[in-house]
């Protein structure tokens, strides 16, 4: 594939905010990295991206393109799926202090 001046903007854009494009990451068919037809039907490119931040690297599990959903757009519809783990974050008792008026 070829890179135009836009795409090298984007790579640079990428580096300097330390971002991964994830389309790049998994092996897929040619068919599912395509992102973009001509109307004339003849031209596909790879335009769309997602790009995540660099540590999210490891939960992106695949990356493809949804040819089939009808979305109105000679665009494709990029997919991205994202483990998410959730830690339980302990939370302090909040409000008034007791105090034992016995002990007084």
């Amino acid at each position: 594939m070829e890179r135009d001046n836009n795409g090298e903007r984007c790579c640079d854009f990428c580096i300097a905010n330390g971002l991964a494009v994830t389309g790049t990451l998994f092996p897929q068919k040619e068919m599912h990295k395509l992102t973009w037809r001509s109307p004339d039907g003849k031209t596909v490119n790879q335009i769309d991206h997602v790009m995540v931040n660099g540590r999210m690297r490891t939960s992106t599990l695949d990356t493809r393109v949804m040819r089939g959903a009808d979305v109105y757009s000679d665009h494709y519809l990029v997919r991205t799926g994202i483990r998410v783990k959730l830690s339980r974050v302990e939370r302090k008792e909040t409000g008034r202090q007791r105090f034992n008026v016995r002990k007084l």
